[in-house]
């Protein structure tokens, strides 16, 4: 399996490459040239495995030689090995819908299903080569905390990840800033999260500084963070299905980035019988635009009560409107391109029908998002956070629906107590959080100023490697 760029100015690299080069060196993202296709056999097979033995199935194809079954296997069991659920992934019937739980990992959050995996296989691909890599991130709340719980105390590796200053949850703070291990470094930046995005690619645009200080992608755009949340998908199906191969499910999805949904339309492009994607968003709502009317537009970012989902710019966008241009590298580049240059692009609307037959896309605004935890908490008990809520409103009319909750409703104290008069009782894992100390830095929305802050803190620290 050979990996290519969305924008094709990188030849094919094996799949060890791919992760640790993260962005692509010509500023696109990288993408395996083919996908794996799983017939109706296999699919029966893969009903009722355990979730550990079902990503084994699901992700190795996507390796080639790099990594064999056995080390796969014990990537997975490590990574999995500390959930706070058995089935890591489990899934709940909530009145006429599906709820699959994401939030079982050590930082309550979906992206510990993918974050601890690839901290483990960095472990795994450094060892291997000897080296040492320096993990950029930007986030709007779950992937800094779920990144640095991957890859904190590691010997090979620092963590610089950046926040937006007072636009996360108070939980969320401080999951990251009470990490104190010294190969971990918080930055809170003067701005929104677009910001703190728009500062790591151009970091990592900037190859002499990439390739300098062995810059490696944490977030959504490495392609290993895809790969490890295509197994839930294949998951829930087998749950609800029991390998009934006729039986097609719609999924939806709260997303902001775009990478927890496109790892749904993987799954569907490698064989699950996928009826519909629900994307749901927030008010910050460029993508549910995008699909309903074809033109994608950034505008201000707007702060709200699902603060992992105030996105404009969707950084996993572009390896979905790489199949929508059909694999033509050179169309993407130039939309990218005006992106850039005018915060605008449009698809045509035989193009845009047919993003419309596979996506229903729904904005969900405040008083319905607290609307929807309320109704669910009165009527079946079930207490959602306010990011799950947004994919179960929009998936109101789609009864049957498996709705993916990223996040613990403790993460969200004050939202679910304006929605439900009390707080969710806390995991383990959010108990004495915010009587910790803490460490983290306060600086401005500057590549310039980050760039300078990663070379003080790694001046002379690494030279051994």
């Amino acid at each position: 399996m050979r990996y290519v760029s969305t924008r094709g100015g990188v030849d094919p690299i094996t799949f060890s490459q791919a992760v640790i080069m993260g962005l692509a060196t010509d500023g696109g993202l990288l993408l395996p040239e083919t996908f794996p296709q799983i017939g109706q056999e296999e699919l029966r097979r893969w009903a009722g495995m355990p979730f550990p033995e079902l990503a084994v199935e699901v992700m190795h194809p996507y390796m080639g030689d790099d990594i064999s079954r056995e080390q796969l296997s014990t990537l997975v069991e490590r990574s999995y090995g500390g959930f706070l659920h058995p089935e890591v992934t489990p899934l709940v019937r909530v009145g006429e819908q599906y709820v699959l739980e994401l939030f079982h990992g050590p930082t309550a959050a979906f992206k510990d299903v993918a974050l601890q995996f690839l901290g483990n296989l960095f472990e795994l691909l450094l060892e291997r080569s000897g080296g040492h890599l320096n993990i950029l991130g930007a986030t709007s709340g779950d992937t800094g905390s779920a990144a640095i719980y991957g890859v904190r105390g590691q010997r090979r590796i620092d963590i610089f990840i950046l926040h937006p200053h007072n636009r996360v949850s108070p939980i969320q703070e401080r999951q990251m800033t009470t990490v104190l291990d010294d190969n971990v470094h918080n930055i809170a930046i003067e701005g929104t999260f677009d910001d703190g995005q728009r500062i790591v690619k151009a970091l990592f645009n900037d190859l002499e500084f990439k390739e300098e200080y062995r810059l490696g992608a944490v977030n959504s755009i490495n392609w290993a963070r895809i790969l490890a949340q295509v197994v839930y998908y294949f998951y829930a199906w087998s749950r609800v299905s029991g390998g009934d191969t006729s039986r097609k499910l719609t999924f939806s999805v709260p997303t902001g980035n775009f990478g927890d949904i496109f790892a749904g339309y993987v799954a569907m492009r490698m064989g699950l019988p996928v009826a519909r994607l629900v994307l749901a968003t927030n008010r910050n709502d460029i993508l549910s635009r995008f699909v309903n009317t074809g033109v994608y537009q950034a505008r201000a970012v707007h702060h709200t009560i699902s603060p992992s989902m105030d996105i404009q710019v969707s950084s996993n966008f572009e390896r979905y409107l790489y199949y929508l241009m059909d694999q033509d590298a050179e169309r993407v580049r130039g939309l990218m391109e005006q992106m850039g240059r005018d915060g605008r692009m449009s698809i045509s609307a035989k193009q845009q029908e047919s993003v419309a037959a596979l996506f229903h896309a729904e904005a969900v605004g405040e008083e319905k998002t607290l609307e929807q935890i309320a109704t669910t908490y009165r009527e079946f008990g079930y207490i959602l956070d306010p990011h799950s809520a947004v994919g179960v409103r929009a998936a109101a009319d789609f009864p049957g629906a498996v709705c993916l909750a990223t996040a613990h409703p403790a993460k969200f104290g004050d939202a679910v107590k304006r929605a439900i008069g009390c707080e969710a009782p806390p995991p383990p894992s959010l108990q004495g959080l915010m009587e910790k100390a803490t460490r983290c830095e306060i600086l401005a929305a500057d590549s310039a100023v980050i760039k300078n802050f990663i070379q003080s803190k790694l001046s002379g620290r690494h030279e051994q490697h």
